[in-house]
């Protein structure tokens, strides 16, 4: 049945190096990541200039992180079936006028609306930036080298979005840090216009778009009840509803998993030990990790008094830490192997993440922002690279997108619920008080709780993961 189309079909006559190919997908994905903490350092300018609502400042984080979560298996899908430059390009286009719409809004639903078609765009997009430097570069220790400086990057991006912007909140105003897309997601969609050669899997089989609705609706339906218990509780009518009817929502979606010919996410694929185990851990990662630049920036800006760009400039050592790490995980995977060094990032951020929830109010630099940034983003970007190759690992030409959009949409649909849970524990500490004093517990249960999960998903992962991946 299966014939030489069903293959990856790449256009030689354009294939550029390995490295501009390489190059260029991580400058794709670090747009997309960055963008995900460039909001955090301008949350209170957006707040005052705009009058955002408590909910209207988390959504502005998460109506972003929401829609890229639940369009990325959708997105990887797209990249197999129609070409993985063409979805690069569409969700590059889309992303870059979606930022120039939020840097002009005047109101807070357009800003919304824009970083939910910018999370669209950037679901589409991220998962053919995996792809395409995976089809590069043969699987073995390149690859492993090629994963590390996309996680890099990626990772740097999102750690990079505070000192960014700080510097654009700073000398220009709040909408740079959403307009500065626009410029250089024009230079890379020429750039990617020119070099990228296409592939795809041309199977004939049609999107699973059913199924993208259900998990998308699901769990931005799951966030708004949680971000509810903020001010309702647990128990009211207007949280349990909003739960309850997002838990029904992912139960449809699995159903029709099941069922359909062509399905989003094929469950066969989650019996996989390597793809199940290293989604999970992902999604606990992302849960735990994810809030960090969210509630340091705050910290730091609320408590400690610090500016726009003095709260980015505090976080430069920790971008720097997630760099090294990434880059320094292939080494330790040859060593030690995949599992290892998984588990061993999980601890080292654990152990960051159990030092930040000492903070006070008068906390000095080095011991309450500086040391324990650097082991939380240290032991994130040695965690990352192991996790990404174990769930890539086998994947066959036709599944490669999907594969590639599931890694994306664990880490992110973790961290966004992660975030919503978080908020919530913050804000029933605080107890609606803004007092350095009662911010400062509220943000210091935040970092507890982020190390009981990252415990906890150490020791799955020591259980779980496959010692090294199947390829290896």
């Amino acid at each position: 049945m299966l014939r030489a189309a069903d293959a990856t079909r790449t256009s030689r006559r354009t294939a550029p190096p390995t490295w501009l190919v390489v190059a260029l997908a991580c400058a794709g994905q670090f747009l997309v990541v960055l963008d995900v903490s460039v909001v955090n350092v301008a949350l209170p300018s957006m707040r005052a200039d705009l009058g955002l609502s408590a909910p209207g400042l988390q959504w502005v984080v998460n109506a972003y992180a929401i829609a890229f979560a639940g369009f990325m298996l959708l997105g990887g899908r797209a990249g197999d079936l129609y070409g993985r430059k063409r979805m690069f390009l569409v969700g590059l286009a889309l992303f870059t006028l979606a930022s120039l719409a939020g840097g002009l809004a005047q109101q807070e639903w357009q800003l919304l609306v824009a970083r939910a078609v910018q999370g669209l765009g950037a679901a589409v997009l991220a998962p053919s930036t995996l792809t395409i430097l995976t089809a590069a570069v043969p699987e073995g220790a390149a690859r492993a080298r090629a994963i590390a400086t996309w996680t890099a990057v990626g990772a740097g991006g999102g750690a990079a979005g505070g000192l960014v912007g700080g510097v654009l909140v700073e000398v220009l105003s709040w909408r740079w840090v959403l307009l500065i897309n626009v410029p250089v997601g024009a230079v890379v969609l020429a750039g990617s216009l020119l070099w990228l050669a296409e592939s795809r899997v041309g199977d004939g089989r049609r999107l699973d778009l059913p199924g993208a609705v259900l998990v998308t609706a699901g769990l931005a339906t799951l966030a708004y009840g949680i971000s509810q218990t903020e001010a309702e509780g647990w128990t009211a009518t207007a949280t349990v509803v909003p739960l309850l009817a997002g838990l029904a929502l992912i139960g449809g979606f699995l159903v029709v998993e099941s069922r359909t010919a062509a399905p989003l996410m094929p469950l066969g694929l989650l019996r996989q030990r390597a793809v199940a185990s290293a989604n999970v851990a992902m999604f606990l990662c992302g849960s735990a990790m994810f809030c960090m630049w969210f509630f340091m920036t705050l910290y730091a800006q609320n408590v400690l008094g610090y500016t726009p760009l003095e709260a980015g400039l505090a976080l430069v050592p920790s971008s720097l830490a997630v760099i090294v790490g990434s880059k320094l995980a292939p080494r330790l995977m040859r060593a030690a192997g995949v599992r290892e060094v998984a588990v061993l990032g999980t601890v080292v951020a654990a152990v960051g993440f159990g030092w930040q929830s000492t903070l006070g109010v008068t906390g000095a630099y080095l011991t309450s922002i500086m040391v324990p940034g650097v082991l939380m983003m240290l032991g994130a970007g040695l965690a990352a690279t192991p996790l990404a190759a174990l769930a890539t690992s086998g994947a066959g030409a036709g599944e490669a997108g999907l594969v590639s959009g599931l890694v994306n949409t664990s880490r992110t649909m973790g961290g966004s619920l992660g975030l919503a849970v978080m908020s919530t524990i913050a804000a029933a500490r605080s107890a609606g008080s803004t007092s350095p004093r009662a911010l400062t517990e509220g943000y210091a249960l935040v970092f507890r709780t982020s190390t009981v999960v990252l415990v906890a998903g150490a020791v799955l992962m020591l259980l779980w993961l496959p010692r090294r991946t199947p390829a290896t």
